[in-house]
């Protein structure tokens, strides 16, 4: 028997009310008392969200009502101001302009008596907006016509959701108040596409917690019809029937309110982002993710096996040549070292990559959502083994021909020009825009180093702090990579000799420099997280990186002093090759201590979303509320 009650006249809480049918009550009691905690707290929880989501999808309605009135606007200004634009006025979103630079800025002048109806129509339309919460500029003391109609400016705000607009939005609002406001309107048609794609990415997101939130009341129907069963085999008795029928009757089980919104955003959004084609619609609203191919797993396979054979065979050929050997010259080991170096450090952190997207997945750690990526273009771990894989195999292949034509007594300038060369593929395969060989993962990567470079004017995201704490383990990467560029330089323009780029004054400035560049970065990104968020720990964080700042410079002598006494206590001396092979041994360590150290992180991060239950994202909306102060 089921009795239902009601909390503050707001919730509705179940209790169990037993019948004389059980010999053991007591445990039955607690059976029941926990099963009515659990279906409480899954009813309480779903009319909670719920209702957020009603009041969501209310929010963008009434956004994308604001959007479509600015549109008509701008269609109503451009009819009256263009003769040549009324019989095409309905042609599209953006009407065509013949002036080529018209960034919808238009005058309220001089007009003939047939736009007065228009006018005042656009008029009505605008004071509308104002009450729905659009800012126009300078609204009090905006100037008027001949004919007494007011000029004004129309603002729409953009937030800057993601780093390219930090800076942007700032230089767009002075532009539009010293430059565009004194000649009259101004609506961008930039600002209005952007608004658009907002809006757009907010309806996707409500739709996709929508999805999230059926499936929750699903599989908890699924759950407590399980639970009952399994109570009925052991009590050999039939009490599932009428608890499973107050179940539902609940609430989170009998509302219909999301599979109605539901249906209502996907009509929506096929008719105002789809132009009505449903299957256009759906690739936004329900994306398709790829499947895994087993022709990647076979090219995994099969670079791993060239990598290996064609070691065997480097590992051979220097053998024959002599190059470890200590009589032999240190010039392959400072020309070509670097460069190898540079793709073999690349190549182990991208492995380690893979084995974090191995276990994420493994553990069910939502990494896309933490990292914001797109789940149709995102690596997965079988494409970062590939990625490594072939550039390794590709890596040793050029190291073996460089010791075959140096085996043949071609010249050694012409020679060590391979290393270069090898490089200056590798980055423009980065820089490639052609749609081959993962390229919204090789754009995507380009951005966030932008945004780390530029830190701290780019408001920063997960993913870009999180690429910055891997430079921080890079270092003997960035230092090989300046020692590659030097001599390039000094091979092709000639400017210097290449042996000042080993004991080069400048050259070890600039070694210096790039020694605190990525920790310099961190911090500046703790001071901009610090001026967004206004929390001290940010500040506390940017400490530590300043400190491993001043640290880095007495670090590099502290290890010349330790191993100096290593040496005078036991006697052992490290030659040229064998302190590069050194350097490079403890490199590679530290790159697997963060491979390690990435997975904790990010499970840390996906903790913090589970108790906080993030499972969307919030997409700011272009347009203030209406007691939002300008």
């Amino acid at each position: 028997v089921r009795k239902k009650t009601k909390k503050d006249s707001q919730e509705e809480i179940y209790e169990t009310e037993l019948a004389q049918l059980f010999s053991e009550e007591d445990e039955v009691r607690v059976f029941f008392v926990r099963l009515d905690e659990e279906l409480n707290k899954v009813n309480q929880f779903y009319t909670r969200q719920e209702s957020e989501f009603v009041e969501r999808g209310e929010t963008l309605n009434k956004q994308l009502q604001i959007l479509h009135e600015l549109k008509e606007i701008i269609t109503d200004r451009r009819r009256k101001n263009s003769p040549s634009s009324k019989g095409n006025s309905n042609g599209g979103i953006f009407p065509h302009s013949p002036a080529r630079d018209s960034d919808y800025s238009e005058h309220y002048g001089d007009t003939d008596e047939t736009n007065s109806e228009i006018s005042s129509q656009t008029e009505e339309v605008i004071t509308t907006l104002e009450k729905n919460g659009v800012s126009f500029v300078n609204s009090v003391t905006r100037t008027k016509t001949k004919k007494g109609k007011p000029k004004m400016a129309m603002r729409i705000d953009v937030p800057a959701t993601n780093p390219t607009r930090a800076i942007t939005a700032i230089t767009s609002m002075l532009w539009e108040d010293l430059v565009n406001n004194p000649t009259g309107d101004f609506i961008h048609k930039r600002k209005i596409q952007c608004a658009e794609k907002m809006i757009r990415s907010a309806f996707v997101e409500l739709y996709r917690g929508l999805g999230l939130l059926k499936t929750y009341s699903s599989l908890n129907m699924v759950a407590f019809s399980k639970i009952l069963k399994k109570f009925d085999k052991v009590s050999c008795q039939k009490a599932s029937a009428n608890y499973l029928k107050e179940v539902k009757r609940s609430h989170f089980v009998s509302s219909d309110k999301v599979v109605r919104l539901m249906d209502e955003v996907e009509s929506i959004f096929t008719k105002h982002f789809a132009n009505n084609d449903r299957k256009k619609a759906m690739k936004f609203l329900r994306p398709q993710q790829h499947k895994d191919s087993h022709m990647v797993t076979f090219l995994v396979g099969l670079s791993t096996g060239c990598f290996v054979s064609l070691f065997c065979v480097y590992a051979i050929l220097a053998h024959l040549c002599g190059i470890f050997s200590p009589s032999h010259e240190p010039a392959y080991m400072e020309t070509v070292y670097p460069v190898f170096s540079v793709f073999a450090l690349l190549s182990l952190h991208l492995f380690m990559y893979g084995c974090n997207l191995y276990m994420w997945k493994n553990t069910r750690i939502n990494y896309n959502f933490i990292f914001e990526f797109s789940p149709s273009t995102a690596l997965k771990h079988r494409d970062a083994f590939l990625i490594s894989t072939t550039l390794m195999t590709t890596v040793v292949g050029a190291m073996v021909i460089h010791l075959l034509l140096r085996a043949a007594g071609f010249s050694p300038t012409h020679i060590d020009a391979v290393p270069g060369i090898l490089l200056m593929f590798f980055i423009a395969l980065l820089i490639c825009p052609f749609d081959i060989f993962y390229r919204p993962t090789r754009y995507c990567f380009l951005r966030v180093l932008r945004n780390i470079a530029c830190s701290p004017f780019y408001k920063v995201l997960l993913v870009d702090f999180f690429m910055a704490d891997q430079l921080t383990s890079q270092i003997p990467l960035l230092r090989h990579l300046e020692t590659t560029g030097c001599h390039l330089v000094a091979r092709v323009f000639k400017t210097h000799h290449p042996e000042t780029c080993h004991s080069g004054r400048l050259y070890m400035e600039i070694t210096y420099i790039i020694s605190f560049l990525p920790y310099y970065w961190r911090a500046m990104q703790c001071v901009r997280r610090w001026f967004d968020d206004c929390d001290v720990n940010h500040l506390a964080n940017m400490g530590k990186y300043v400190s491993a700042m001043v640290a880095a410079g007495a670090r590099a002598l502290n290890v010349v002093l330790r191993v100096t006494w290593v040496e005078t206590i036991m006697h052992f001396k490290v030659g040229h090759v064998q302190s590069r092979l050194l350097d490079f041994l403890l490199a590679a360590l530290e790159v697997i201590r963060r491979g390690h150290w990435n997975f904790y992180r990010l499970e840390n991060e996906h903790l913090n979303n589970v108790g906080h239950y993030r499972a969307v994202k919030t997409v700011p909306l272009p347009f203030r509320e209406t007691d939002s102060d300008y």
